[in-house]
């Protein structure tokens, strides 16, 4: 694509909450924008593009994020920049976009210097000549009283007087960077955290865009317009549905005066002893010093105001963008003074209670980089720059995958469990499912979880082809099931719609124990004997039990095979994995308590708040974590993921031929996302074993041999494999297919290589 044939927005920040909010929003309709012919690009940031931000800063002044990143020193940042090009050249060529959408808030906060926008304009050129540069801002003081918080939580020790010592100097931006300290990376100190906040000069800001990409190419806009001036740039007719919250919810200033005291006391203890303590220790730390109160007031912040109010209305003259009622000052406030921390708060007690903590982390941090093993072939061959500079910092990070636990995952855990011994016409525990053409794993999924001790099945289809419908229609016949035909479903997907229609069940109202789960997924209960009794009878306690994912990838299998998924696939994701987040999901067994109103894919949501004293959750490994799960949140997390007592063994993939007829299949939830290589990717994790569910292979080899004894049922199981074994050869047969086909078994990495190679996925796939 030529250099004019494209064009490009750059938008800057410099407002951290509306730049995320516009960046999820952007990310959520990836797919609907590039099919408009607009690319929000994946291989700088997931959503931030913060690469190509660290690709431009300054060499010589580090940032807080190119320290985290490993991008301190020359040779560092310089391999960054030719992967960032080589990425982003690529993405473009694949896609060939109209628009090119490019978003980090640090353009507007942390790049200060001309040499830095010129760097950043001078390679953007060479993508295309038409740059608009975006802006959206807020009243200064609204800026900085967010902002000081954002600065507090990761090491600011000065406190809002930096900022006000500056007000009568003649440029204020110019005097707060001369009053930035010189980074100390180790002792936590980086010019934009520690220093007076620039960019609220606002006047300032758009001078410095404006010499270096033209007056009018820079425009501003205030936050209080939403995202209406981004899509009518892009030609587009409005913001679609998605995720545009934009997060303004304020702090206590008891809690920043705790932040700011501790940080000064901790930046001491660090330069005496020699030692550093990583971002996310410190704002772990910070956040358990939270306290209640009421928030730092931008009205306490009015000679501030005062100072900028002249450039603000000129600044309006030149933006229509900027409207006088968003841009207009709070009600002036008795001025700011810092507030009082609460209850005798003192940092020295405190940082004497997390010194062994900071210690360790700091030890953790400074230890020699474990080396990586070399490359596989797939790495070799598809790894891209971006993923292998992840790859070279990930087996010293604390998102380095391993299997130690403690928990072991071979056959010798218990016996085969003896059966339940319930009443045949018990409907009390049940599962909620979701089905489109799964015929061949219908009766293996029911056999199994009949083992366990579950009741009764309400299982929902819409537009099947093979035989599901009458498969489940033979097992309602027989009292198993109660199907429902879910074809004229309507709202976000056909899943939640049955969800909905579930809870006016009589049998669900009726039950005692709910689940929902999906055909691929089996509830692998690993303490007592086996059965559901035996894991409640550990938990008694619970209401709620998240059941977290391990994921089984493809186990070299290729074809569709009419034999057990659980003894097909036996090898998956390593238990210890914090990225991607899709690794830990979970799904919730519940008490039907009825304490929340509506049933999602993973949980329940909408608490009722009486009820809340009433409800307890649990992890896998029976730990209460009722705070953390209580009203929201999918996946569980370095804390509470455990797999002692139940994980739910999760295969989305199957054989590869079986993904091909899945893929033609579509989603249930994201209905919008195709399935793809990237779905493959994420999901594929063939390096360890974990056979633990197959102690539970007699029962329900058992149970299954009593549903196939019904001549109707064997029939249309075998009439579903038969039609899911001739729609993947049908599917071979088209040249598309097989390609993808041949990538995604070439795709075989190491577990580190496939985080790597996530990392640089979009999150909408």
């Amino acid at each position: 694509m030529g250099a004019t044939e494209m064009r490009i927005l750059l938008h800057i920040g410099p407002d951290f909450a509306f730049a995320d909010a516009l960046q999820k929003q952007l990310d959520a309709h990836r797919g609907d924008l590039e099919a408009a012919g607009i690319l929000f690009p994946t291989c700088l940031g997931a959503r931030n593009h913060t690469r190509l931000f660290m690709a431009s800063s300054d060499p010589a002044r580090v940032d807080q994020l190119r320290h985290a990143r490993g991008f301190v020193s020359f040779d560092a940042q310089r391999r960054l920049q030719e992967a960032v090009r080589t990425a982003l050249t690529q993405e473009i060529t694949r896609t060939q976009p109209r628009w090119l959408v490019l978003s980090a808030h640090q353009f507007g906060t942390t790049l200060t210097q001309t040499s830095e926008l010129e760097r950043l304009r001078d390679w953007l050129s060479q993508l295309s000549d038409d740059v608009t540069v975006m802006a959206h801002v807020d009243e200064p003081a609204r800026m900085l009283a967010r902002h000081y918080g954002h600065q507090l939580h990761d090491g600011r020790t000065a406190d809002l007087h930096a900022e006000f010592s500056l007000l009568e100097t003649p440029s204020y931006w110019q005097s707060a960077l001369q009053a930035q300290p010189d980074a100390t990376p180790d002792h936590g100190i980086f010019p934009e955290i520690s220093g007076p906040v620039h960019w609220i000069d606002l006047a300032a800001l758009e001078s410095l865009w404006s010499r270096v990409f033209g007056p009018d190419r820079v425009q501003l806009f205030d936050t209080g317009g939403g995202f209406g001036p981004v899509w009518r740039l892009l030609g587009l007719p409005a913001p679609p549905p998605g995720p545009d919250a934009i997060d303004h919810t304020s702090i206590s200033a008891a809690w920043l005066t705790r932040c700011r005291l501790f940080n000064d006391l901790l930046s001491r203890y660090l330069a005496h002893h020699h030692l550093s303590l990583p971002r996310p220790q410190r704002r772990k730390i910070l956040t358990e010093l939270k306290i209640a109160g009421p928030p730092l007031e931008a009205g306490a912040l009015a000679q501030l105001s005062d100072r900028f109010a002249a450039d603000i209305h000129a600044l309006r003259a030149r933006h229509p963008g900027l409207t006088f009622q968003a841009m207009q000052p709070d009600t002036p406030a008795p001025p700011w003074q810092e507030a009082d921390p609460g209850d005798g708060f003192r940092a020295s007690q405190y940082l004497l209670h997390y010194a062994p903590r900071i210690r360790r982390a700091s030890h953790e941090r400074t230890r020699p980089l474990k080396a990586l093993p070399p490359l596989s072939p797939a790495a070799e061959r598809f790894l891209r720059p971006e993923a292998r500079e992840t790859l070279r910092t990930l087996p010293d990070s604390r998102f380095a995958p391993h299997n130690a636990l403690g928990v072991r995952d071979d056959t010798s855990i218990g016996a085969p469990t003896p059966d339940a011994g319930r009443p045949v016409d018990r409907r009390d525990r049940v599962i909620i499912a979701c089905l489109k053409n799964e015929a061949p794993y219908i009766l293996e999924w029911i056999a199994y979880h009949r083992a366990m001790g579950f009741d009764h099945f309400v299982i929902y289809t819409n537009d099947c082809e093979d035989t599901t419908v009458p498969l489940l229609q033979r097992l309602q016949e027989l009292g198993i099931v109660t199907h429902r035909d879910n074809s004229d479903w309507t709202g976000p997907s056909p899943q939640q719609h049955a969800l909905d229609r579930a809870l006016q069940e009589p049998v669900v109202q009726q039950a005692t124990w709910l689940c929902h789960i999906d055909i691929d997924e089996f509830i692998n209960i690993r303490c007592s004997d086996g059965s559901l009794d035996g894991l409640v009878s550990r938990v008694p306690q619970a209401t709620h039990i998240a059941m977290s994912w391990r994921l089984f990838g493809h186990n070299g299998v290729t074809e569709i095979t009419d034999a057990p998924v659980i003894t097909q696939f036996d090898h998956c994701s390593p238990k210890y994995c914090p990225k991607p987040h899709t690794v830990w999901g979970f799904k919730t067994l519940m008490r039907n308590t009825r304490a929340y109103r509506q049933l999602r894919a993973h949980r329940p949501v909408d608490l009722d708040p009486t009820q809340a004293q009433d409800v307890t959750w649990v992890t896998g490994s029976g730990e209460d974590h009722t705070a953390e799960l209580l009203e929201r949140g999918w996946r569980t997390s370095r804390k509470s993921t455990g797999f002692d007592l139940v994980q739910l063994n999760h295969y989305p993939l199957r054989s590869a031929t079986a993904y091909l007829v899945k893929r033609a299949r579509g989603r249930a939830l994201h209905v919008n996302r195709r399935l793809g290589l990237n779905y493959w990717i994420r999901n594929d994790w063939n390096l360890w074993p974990d056979l633990t569910i197959q102690r539970h292979l007699p029962r329900t080899q058992a149970a299954l041999a009593g549903l196939m004894a019904d001549p109707v049922l064997r029939a249309r199981h075998h009439a579903g494999v038969d039609w899911h074994r001739d729609m993947a050869r049908t599917l071979l047969d088209d040249p598309k297919t097989r390609a993808l086909y041949d990538l995604m078994l070439a795709h075989d990495f190491s577990d580190m290589e496939r985080i790597a190679m996530i990392s640089t996925l979009s999150t909408n796939d």
